[in-house]
């Protein structure tokens, strides 16, 4: 299902040379700088839905529920609110619009213009939410927040392939995954020390999240835009001046260019109705991909972990200020295991770091299963014991771990690798959108499916890990050190898409 087999010859995968630039490396940097705002979010809303004046201020039907909690209610139904989750799920409601029009957008002012509209809108959504009197204020914050996310999730995976050597591009793509890792990490760091500020520390931890949003803004101010967006948009000196940058003196940037303009006169001319031609069979791998990524990417549970872990956390025993620490603990896993995994993308492949840690995640939510199963109960009247609430934390970083070294970075570089350009930016919005609107789903309801189903939620997303891994198995082929205008020939290769593709057999040679 790989790349063994054959060759290209005299095709797009031309080796153009040149270096890994200084200009390339801070580029890239600055584009997945993007991935800041989205992890800032994730961290920072679990964080503050668990301070309790943020609660008592927001949603008093809850903290009247912790009060009242008694020997005989269940652990597990604590926070169950429609109000407090649609504070959560609201942005991303709005994200999966923004990503839509982001990726029509992009075609007439470009990934960077659009990179740098979605940390505007970010900005102006965390001075909302850090004002916020009311709980119409805070959600139109988070819709303004929304806005950015999906402006920054369409473009950034994007531009990051587009930009990045064909031999590196699975590093420098991981490098969005990376800073979304590290902004989760620096959201519960934000999260504890704000929650020692009595009354107001939910204001200073929504606010700072026009930090991250002003890293990109000045970012994206800084960086020129890719070298196939600007020669789809005419300007051919730009794009030659951006390729010269990022490949270096030393490379053939003439050729390269010339392979950038084919591909965008033949996506020009296949350009009309690209929603409507990226529904067509030759596309169906490609479409197929752009939603069961995404899709299965929310159904790992990470990102319900990540959001609700301090929740989690004090719901298996342990006071704020402890399911603080162990949040902030968790995404220092996640950030580690991330960074391990750009320097095992482009030596290893997509494929086996996909099942080594689909294993690791399904063995963790498992034990989390049966340990909240046989310590809380049923009921979750129960008390659970320190040291199997310790195991839990240990188990939820464990899936953290196996996350971030699989599908937290492959989840954006899939998608952002595999579309021929004539339907780049519309397959790229389909998968944000469809990305964002699991998360919508996932994070409106995952407090009522953890009341109603209990323990057994762990049980039901490590079935779907295991679902996942085969799904990966038998239809991804591996992708590793493919130049993008050449990916339609490995999946003409595939035993199962090759007769969706409409195969280029004049670029095949057989290997003897």
């Amino acid at each position: 299902m790989g790349m063994e087999g054959f060759h290209i010859a005299n095709g797009p995968t031309a080796d153009y040379g040149g270096s890994l630039t200084f200009s390339v490396i801070l580029t890239c940097i600055m584009a997945a700088s993007g991935g800041l705002i989205f992890g800032y979010d994730i961290g920072i809303s679990g964080g503050v839905s668990s301070m309790l004046s943020f609660i008592e201020k927001f949603f008093p039907s809850v903290l009247r529920k912790m009060i009242m909690h008694g020997p005989q209610t269940s652990v597990y139904c604590l926070y169950d609110s429609q109000r407090l989750t649609a504070f959560t799920s609201s942005l991303y409601i709005a994200g999966l619009f923004a990503s839509l029009v982001a990726s029509k957008l992009s075609k007439k002012i470009g990934r960077q213009a659009i990179m740098l509209l979605g940390g505007i809108f970010f900005f102006l959504g965390a001075v909302l939410n850090a004002a916020a009197v009311d709980l119409a204020m805070l959600i139109i914050g988070r819709m303004f927040m929304g806005f950015g996310v999906g402006f920054t999730n369409q473009s950034t995976p994007v531009y990051l392939a587009e930009v990045s050597p064909p031999r590196w591009r699975g590093t420098f793509s991981s490098g969005f995954q990376f800073f979304l890792a590290l902004g989760n990490l620096l959201a519960n760091v934000v999260n504890f020390e704000a929650n020692h500020i009595n009354k107001w520390g939910w204001r200073l931890s929504l606010g700072l999240a026009a930090a991250p949003s002003l890293i990109i803004v000045f970012g994206s101010l800084f960086i020129s835009d890719t070298p196939s967006s600007l020669v789809l948009r005419g300007k051919l000196d730009d794009a030659k001046t951006a390729l010269l940058r990022v490949r270096g003196p030393d490379a053939d940037t003439d050729g390269e260019l010339k392979e950038v303009i084919k591909s965008v006169e033949e996506a020009k001319q296949n350009e009309a109705g690209a929603f409507r031609r990226i529904m067509r069979r030759e596309y169906r791998p490609h479409l197929v991909m752009a939603v069961a990524i995404p899709l299965f990417f929310q159904l790992t549970g990470v990102i319900v972990m990540a959001f609700f872990s301090p929740i989690l956390f004090r719901t298996v025993g342990f006071g704020s200020n402890a399911a603080l620490i162990g949040a902030v603990i968790l995404g220092a896993v996640n950030l580690v295991a991330t960074s391990c995994s750009s320097f095992t993308l482009d030596r290893l492949g997509r494929r086996p770091l996909f099942f080594i840690g689909g294993v690791i995640m399904v063995i963790c939510q498992a034990a989390v299963a049966w340990i909240m199963g046989a310590q809380l109960g049923s009921t979750g009247a129960k008390q659970m014991s320190h040291g199997y609430s310790v195991a839990v934390v240990v188990l939820v970083c464990g899936h953290a771990a196996g996350f971030g070294m699989s599908w937290g970075p492959l989840n954006w570089l899939i998608p952002s690798e595999i579309f021929p350009l004539e339907v780049r930016s519309a397959g790229n919005g389909i998968s944000a959108a469809v990305g964002l609107f699991c998360t919508f789903i996932q994070t409106q309801f995952f407090l009522s499916m953890l009341c109603k189903f209990k323990f057994g939620i762990f049980a039901y997303y490590a079935g779907w890990i295991v679902l996942m891994t085969a799904f990966i198995a038998l239809f991804l082929p591996e992708t590793k050190g493919v130049p993008l205008e050449s990916m339609n020939l490995v999946w003409g290769r595939h035993w199962y898409w090759k007769r969706f593709i409409k195969e280029r057999k004049d670029l095949l040679i057989q290997a003897p």
